[in-house]
């Protein structure tokens, strides 16, 4: 490993890293997508008038990549209608008016395991997808089809995009439950080592996770250059264990699982209480928010409400995120409701989301010195305009991961991470 990625130095603006989080009182009223992880949207269970009571599964998907969805907040169910969301698609959106009694289900109670088949069945019935924002479920990643083939496990605690610091708080705050999280997965999966990589703008979580682990056989804790996109899986893996996933693989093909440490955390405590995943932490922060803190907030909360607990805004939001501010998704308006996978919620003002004037390339290269997969945007973006399905294919348009390295780099401000997602698509279509 006489080599490191490429990647580009962004603004830490880790303002809320010192933040413990609370825990805001339930919305009135929560929309829970049933769009929550990569794979089939789940269909709803529940009809307009139902009561329901936190943990109750409200939504249940019938392939093998899905998770069930539950209810974040105790009371009557008052719409089932399509939730337009960040990607241009339509997915069924349960609205829950909440009680605010918080009474918990009936079948919320802490699942019997004690094999490999009641572990991965557990992880399912909890609801549990990546949480650092990838969203694929964790049952799935779980249960590769050769188990043998894996021998590491990597715990992901970079939190490389700037202003997040959700897992940061969950590496000081939560430490003993990933910890007890990395055991269960030991035990369970038969895996011998464990990986922790946490990037070196963080050190008290890398002394907490040192302390924490200390004396428990095969768990290795990595400080990481802090550099972007550190926490991208394929760059993590790389720089912890020394192997690279080949273009159309998987980690799983490398013997390799990579997981969030808020995802570890949660199998922990899941196993402990069997409370689903109808609560999530998120950073709440931006130049149009008053107060920046982390938040405990329900699934389905309207951003607005989360904004709002945190004091509202200082100024008027022109563009709110979800995520950070390098691979976030942008949404129309605060009344989008919190998914999942969200790890952060921020809110811009004029000045930090004016659009930036894009003008002719200069052929400077930067976004080839940048790019942590060695690609060559300015000429997958020739290829591109031109139609050249060939050249895409041959420039490996598809190791693409929307980093937005390039784009970051790049003094002409070209919408490079836009084009490669056209290219891909264009590739696809035309093959």
């Amino acid at each position: 490993m006489s080599k490191r990625l490429n990647g580009v130095h962004v603004p830490h603006a880790k303002n809320t890293s010192d933040s413990v989080p609370t825990r805001m009182p339930a919305p009135d009223k929560v929309m829970i997508s049933m769009a929550q992880h990569i794979g089939a949207p789940c269909t709803p269970t529940v009809k307009i008038g139902d009561l329901v009571k936190v943990g109750q599964v409200i939504g249940e998907g019938a392939g093998f990549v899905s998770a069930p969805v539950h209810a974040s907040v105790s009371g009557k169910v008052t719409g089932l209608d399509d939730l337009l969301m960040p990607n241009g698609s339509f997915a069924k959106a349960v609205t829950i008016t909440a009680d605010h009694e918080q009474a918990v289900d009936e079948s919320v109670v802490p699942p019997v395991v004690e094999s490999f088949e009641q572990f991965t069945a557990a992880v399912r019935k909890s609801g549990l997808v990546g949480l650092g924002g990838a969203g694929f479920p964790t049952s799935v990643k779980l249960s590769p089809k050769d188990l043998s083939l894996v021998d590491t496990v990597i715990v992901n605690g970079a939190e490389c995009e700037p202003y997040i610091t959700s897992d940061n708080r969950t590496l000081l705050d939560s430490g003993e439950d990933v910890m007890e999280g990395i055991r269960l997965v030991k035990k369970y999966l038969n895996i011998g080592k464990v990986i922790i990589g946490i990037e070196d703008n963080k050190p008290q979580a890398i002394e907490n996770m040192k302390k924490l682990s200390g004396g428990l056989e095969g768990v290795e804790v990595m400080s990481l250059p802090a550099a972007y996109p550190q926490g991208a899986e394929k760059v993590l893996i790389y720089h912890t264990a020394g192997r690279v996933v080949p273009e159309g693989k998987l980690p799983m093909d490398v013997g390799v699982i990579v997981i969030n440490c808020t995802t570890i955390a949660f199998i922990a405590k899941y196993l402990r209480t069997g409370m689903p995943l109808v609560e999530k932490c998120v950073t709440v922060d931006g130049s149009a928010v008053r107060n920046p803190q982390n938040v405990i907030a329900p699934i389905g909360t309207p951003v607005g409400a989360i904004f709002e607990y945190c004091g509202g805004y200082k100024t008027e939001p022109k563009k709110i995120l979800l995520g950070g501010p390098m691979m976030g998704i942008a949404v129309p308006n605060d009344s989008f409701p919190l998914l999942k996978n969200n790890n952060a919620v921020l809110a811009f003002d004029a000045k930090d989301a004016a659009e930036k004037v894009e003008t002719p390339c200069i052929r400077c290269g930067r976004c080839a010195s940048v790019c942590p997969f060695f690609l060559q945007p300015a000429a997958i973006e020739k290829a591109y305009k031109t139609e050249n399905v060939a050249t895409l294919e041959a420039l490996k348009v598809n190791l693409c991961m929307e980093c937005g390295c390039c784009a970051f780099a790049c003094p002409a401000k070209r919408e490079l991470v836009l084009t490669n997602k056209l290219a891909k698509k264009m590739l696809r279509e035309k093959k």
